[in-house]
């Protein structure tokens, strides 16, 4: 029997539980995978608290790597032994072996570990929509990066200088200021001490910045909005501190003609060529040494929700993973 962390109802860490469970054989365009190494993320908290609501019980996690064990009728392009990784499948990647749609997985390239890829999929793949879809950036462009030192925040770090980018990133103390610089963010604000709209129009000889990427939420918004500059770009894809509060669309026209937008990953990696197309580009850039996935924190499977009581006391930096 493999093992899987399920909730049977929301709420705190203590609802993760580790049960026996049936994985089955993979049916038409399936693969059953056994993860060697899990991502933690902060979608992960927000599902289990209820903020995104599940059809209960559910399993947790949709970021893993791991080895094709077998795959169903089919299925020509995997065989077993072959390593993969994925980030949009159902949820259940906290587990030590599952079944998962064959167009949910990605193959993983010689140079890359396990570790790395569970470390960067989801993330990775996040700043790959946000710096090169959602906003697509150039070359001698300055933005703000909420939770510079965070998972998907140091690989925007390291990302941003790959591309010219000037980034300006918040973080919630002076290690982690020291960590996103050593990452690449070109300039750091300490949240919990400076007025980041103040430094940020101080950095900026009061332009502003184009884009403003923020995954924290309630807790600095509006204030988002006063670092951009006209016609300048809002866009929220977190809310680790609780949801954006509802505003007028009058606030956008009042304060530059700006935009807002509410991307997912989900949305950009829907179909299996969009997900191989921005998963290689990742690979290519890791294999290049341009950047450098840190799991920084791991634990064991059955300590999940130790792992996500650290995630939400803002103790982590970098990648958190779990080990089957």
């Amino acid at each position: 029997m493999a093992q899987a962390i399920r909730i049977h109802a929301t709420g705190g860490p203590e609802v993760l539980e580790l049960e026996s469970v049936d994985v089955g054989a993979p049916g038409p365009g399936e693969a059953r995978m056994r993860n060697t190494a899990i991502g933690v993320n902060f979608i992960d908290t927000y599902q289990r608290s209820g903020l995104y609501p599940l059809k209960l019980p559910s399993g947790l996690g949709t970021e893993a790597a791991g080895v094709v064990e077998a795959v169903g009728p089919g299925v020509d392009w995997l065989v077993p032994g072959d390593r993969v990784a994925s980030c949009t499948a159902p949820l259940g990647a906290y587990s030590t072996e599952r079944v998962v749609p064959v167009d949910k997985l990605v193959k993983l390239p010689e140079g890359i570990d396990d570790r790395t890829a569970a470390a960067m999929m989801l993330k990775g793949l996040t700043v790959q929509y946000l710096f090169r879809q959602t906003y697509p950036l150039k070359a001698g462009d300055t933005i703000l990066f909420h939770a510079a030192a965070g998972g998907v925040g140091l690989i925007a770090c390291q990302w941003a200088r790959a591309l010219g980018v000037t980034m300006i990133g918040t973080v919630g103390s002076d290690a982690k200021a020291a960590l996103a610089r050593e990452y690449g963010c070109a300039h750091t604000i300490i949240y919990t001490r400076e007025n980041f709209v103040e430094r940020v129009r101080e950095i900026t000889g009061g332009k502003g910045v184009p884009v403003v990427y923020d995954s924290i939420g309630k807790d600095t918004f509006p204030a988002s909005l006063d670092c951009l500059s006209p016609r300048g770009m809002f866009v929220s894809f977190g809310s680790s501190s609780g949801a954006v509060p509802p505003f007028s669309l009058m606030t956008l026209s009042q304060k530059g003609s700006l935009y807002a937008t509410r991307p997912t990953l989900f949305t950009y990696a829907s179909n299996h060529a969009a997900l191989t197309a921005m998963a290689s580009e990742l690979f290519a850039l890791v294999k290049e040494g341009r950047i450098k996935p840190d799991a920084r924190q791991t634990f064991a499977l059955k300590d999940a929700a130790e792992a996500h009581r650290s995630l939400e006391a803002r103790k982590t930096t970098g990648a958190t993973l779990l080990l089957p």
